[in-house]
């Protein structure tokens, strides 16, 4: 797609990424092998298509480093206004600032962003790979979302709550301050291995210095090329975040002109509707200044549109927020799943409900609910995700009531009966791959005192370490009641207002009950107590009003046959007495009198309710500081859960807890508070109610492992820790036979003591590598004992053969010096992908299970 009169270059309609930078006012395409890695002095377009459920979704961002010119992101916004046109109007823009990024930005640079200092005027130019003559140092920051900024080469820059990575071309020495988590090492280390792989061909050797005292030889090398280091590191430096309580405070404003002047006009606070936004009129969201959305109406002018970034500025200069607040526009009919999750409700036309269910505008029906088959579940994780069932029910239940604090067995002929002045413990057992798996929920009725729902967690931990810690734990909240709880009691769940099932309580039970039946089968059946009057009833369902004669099963206008049917089924356990069953309009003078008398109800056909279709997100908890944090990973895959983690993943009718199993027991231990107050701050005024489901590292139910894509269930078995990846290096704590020269100074001729003899005598570098390494580049390293992820080169000083020397040859028939565990390695690059049909880099990052099994496929085992 080309514009001729806007010097546009070619833009192609394919999913992933392109960049551009703004080099002489004209947008330059960035070579892949770049992508990630941005000069401070320069302006950058980023264009990302993926696919959704609803086609195509387009994010159109510009980038602006701290070093830019005025006129070269004039340049970036003016030409982003055009690739919209062009576009469509369809891409959601964003207004990206350098250290302030959106964490959609940064979702596309998984192994990290760089700053590199300089840009396009002063000469510099991306990085080609292969290219060694560098000595910088990046200061590495983050744990879910990571940056490096190339700074000063000096011991000044170095703090002790950060990562550091000196780069000299052959040698990568990552120096991780004292008080680093593993998150933040591994980050630094997927950082060191990527830019050995893409920009060093995998050439480069990478060390780590986890404490200074155990690696003098590493730290050695940094002397020399830092100098000496005089007084005491900086204490770590915290990072600067908005917490959930600013974020939630939104406003909605109307922006317009008058008389050349901006009018900016406050319309609502949280929480708002959707029916806020006026097609006709552009409309800015301020999320607490953490973040400006411009809302472009489909019937506002042209000039309204064009001018949305500069409306975003004039607002955020008014309200005297810092420039580099993040800004997002979007369109009437396009809008981002942040967006939308900001409101209370958001709905969209002819929008799918669950399993063939559609709501059409103007329709008033009652829709059916469409069953669904059970068995489709575990070849389906996603189906169970969206129908909440973590299998079709057919396991064992166990339910305790809390008494006196503790835990006391309930009858099994009154499994399913609930009292809202009570708690419960409900153990579901199920088998998976061969092994018992177990839910346990906490019902919590709406009348138990403080007491017996504090003593119902505590029960829950110990019941839970009974059996390994391996138990899914799921608060439910009286009136709130999960599918799958439901499905676990078989079509015969009853939820009693008030009152207790102890069979000691002085308070009589009432002789007049009215219950609310709902549900189809016995998968979604559920009665709930209502007062006992007239104003309860609604035609659209069927009610069962028991007496102390007679049990009546009223049948509104509205209900199904089915519904009819399962209320049959729970008329038998809420009454013993004679059933008599009566529609609407045809009810006796008794049945009226026992509700106290007529009075009106509602008679009306409701509308079938829209179960709007929000986007799953995945959230990091924090809140160690005092502050309540949450960190959002856009594009979420199974990869970043990380095990020091405790991660929250929201999918809006529940809202999952994942602990991972390396967690700080002060996170853990919050983190149920953690999920309240995310319910309690969020924008959209959610439900306090909802369940919250705490999941363990490795015991994961379908219904979660269902929301990431391609789940691995081998991946905490089979994927890499940090010090595992660590001692992938080799022996990192040292560097022998180490030859520098560095502006033109041998800084260290003599051999340095090898830690680990036995290391460096069966990783020994050939002496024509070596002399290969001595005389091609004076500033490189060279190493025969660690830092080495990769064989040892042997050949022609690269180490690559052709795929006839290493496919299908046993150990004897190799090349001297290949490694048998490891022959895919000495593939060219191109070879390489021919076989495997990927890059090394993405092979790598598979489970080793995988690999082994395409190695084996492609005789190179």
């Amino acid at each position: 797609m080309t514009d001729g009169d806007s010097n546009l270059p070619i833009i192609e309609r394919k999913l992933g990424l392109q960049i551009w930078s703004i080099e002489n006012m004209k947008m330059i395409p960035v070579p892949e092998k770049a992508y990630g890695t941005f000069f401070e002095g320069d302006c950058y377009i980023i264009l990302h298509n993926k696919r959704t459920s609803r086609g195509i979704a387009t994010d159109l961002h510009y980038w602006i480093g701290k070093d830019s010119t005025q006129d070269e992101q004039g340049a970036a916004a003016l030409y982003v206004i055009q690739m919209d046109d062009a576009l469509g109007g369809n891409p959601v823009q964003h207004r990206e600032v350098q250290g302030h990024e959106s964490e959609t930005f940064q979702s596309y640079f998984r192994n990290g962003i760089i700053y590199k200092k300089g840009g396009a005027a002063s000469g510099f130019r991306h990085v080609e790979t292969n290219v060694y003559n560098i000595k910088r140092l990046l200061h590495v920051k983050g744990k879910k979302h990571i940056s490096a900024t190339e700074v000063e080469l000096s011991w000044n820059s170095f703090n002790k709550g950060d990562v550091f990575l000196l780069d000299l071309g052959k040698v990568l020495i990552q120096w991780n301050g004292p008080s680093c988590n593993i998150a933040e090492k591994s980050r630094g280390l997927a950082l060191a291995r990527s830019i050995r792989d893409s920009e060093r061909g995998g050439r480069a050797q990478i060390g780590i210095i986890d404490n200074e005292k155990d690696s003098p030889d590493l730290m050695q090398i940094m002397k020399m090329v830092l100098g000496e280091r005089r007084g005491e590191l900086r204490d770590a430096i915290p990072d600067t975040k908005a917490d959930e309580l600013q974020k939630a405070n939104v406003r909605l404003y109307h922006v317009y002109e008058k008389d050349n002047d901006l009018v900016v006009q406050e319309i609502a606070t949280r929480p708002l509707t959707q029916d806020l936004l006026q097609h006709e009129d552009c409309h800015i969201l301020d999320q607490g200044g953490f973040k400006i959305y411009v809302w472009r109406g489909k019937l506002s002018s042209q000039e309204e549109k064009k001018t949305a970034f500069s409306r975003a500025l004039g607002f955020i200069q008014a309200k005297g927020y810092p420039p580099s607040t993040n800004t997002e526009v979007i369109n009437d009919g396009a809008e981002s799943a942040m967006f939308k999750q900001l409101f209370q409700k958001w709905t969209e036309k002819e929008e799918t409900q669950g399993l063939a269910k559609v709501y059409t505008t103007g329709k008033i029906a009652k829709v059916e609910q469409v069953k669904f088959d059970t068995t489709q579940l575990h070849a389906r994780p996603e189906l169970a995700a969206e129908q909440r069932m973590v299998d079709d029910a057919s396991g064992d239940v166990e339910v305790w009531r809390i008494e006196d604090l503790l835990m006391k067995p309930v009858d099994p002929k009154k499994y399913g009966q609930f009292y809202g002045g009570d708690c419960y413990l409900v153990l579901y057992t199920y088998m998976r791959s061969g092994r018992p798996h177990y839910v346990l929920y906490m019902w919590q009725g709406r009348h138990a005192s403080v007491d017996e729902i504090t003593a119902c967690a505590l029960n829950a931990v110990e019941l839970d370490k009974k059996y390994g810690g391996e138990a899914v734990q799921v608060r439910v909240t009286m009136g709130k009641e999960p599918t799958h709880f439901l499905a676990i009691f078989k079509g015969k769940l009853i939820i009693y207002e008030g009152g207790t099932s102890r069979g000691q309580t002085s308070t009589p039970e009432p002789t007049i009950r009215l219950f609310q039946v709902r549900g189809t089968d016995e998968m979604n059946t559920k009665a709930t107590e209502v007062p006992a009057r007239a104003s309860s009833l609604n035609s659209n369902d069927v009610f069962l009003l028991a007496t102390s004669q007679v049990c009546y099963l009223w049948c509104g206008k509205g209900c199904s046959g089915d519904e009819r049917e399962m209320a049959k089924m729970v008329a038998d356990v809420v009454s013993r007495r004679d059933k008599l069953t009566i529609s609407e309009g045809q009810e006796p003078a008794e049945f009226w009198e026992a509700l106290g008398g007529k009075a009106p109800y509602a008679s009306e056909k409701r509308f079938q309710e829209r179960n709007t279709h929000y986007q799953p997100r995945l959230f990091e908890c924090s809140n160690q500081t005092g502050r309540f944090i949450m960190t959002e990973v856009v594009g979420f895959c199974q990869e970043d859960l990380d095990e020091d983690d405790v991660m929250l993943l929201d999918t809006w009718e529940e809202v999952f807890l994942w602990i991972g199993k390396s967690s700080n027991a002060y996170e853990r231990n919050e983190a149920i508070a953690s999920a309240k107050e995310y319910l309690k701050t969020h924008p959209a005024g959610r439900d306090l109610a909802t369940p919250i489901i705490l999941v363990k590292q490795g015991y994961e139910p379908l219904s979660f492992t269902g929301w990431f894509n391609a789940w691995d269930p081998y991946k905490w078995s089979d994927g890499k820790s940090y010090e595992e990846m660590k001692n992938s290096l080799g022996d990192v704590s040292a560097i022998s036979e180490i030859t520098v020269d560095l502006n033109n100074i041998n800084l260290n001729k003599r051999n340095i003591s090898v830690i680990n003899s036995s290391v460096s005598n069966t990783k020994r570098v050939s002496s024509e590598y070596k002399t290969h390494l001595n005389h091609s580049d004076r500033n490189i390293y060279s190493n025969s004992s660690n830092c080495n992820s990769s064989p040892s080169p042997t050949s022609n000083g690269e180490g690559i053969y052709s795929r006839e020397v290493l496919m299908n040859r046993t150990v004897d028939e190799l090349p001297e010096g290949v490694d048998p565990a490891k022959k895919e390695y000495y593939l060219s690059d191109a070879d390489f992908h021919d076989i495997f049909g990927k890059s090394k880099h993405e092979f790598y990052q598979m489970p080793k299970w995988k690999q082994q099994n395409e190695k084996k496929q492609y005789g190179l085992f």
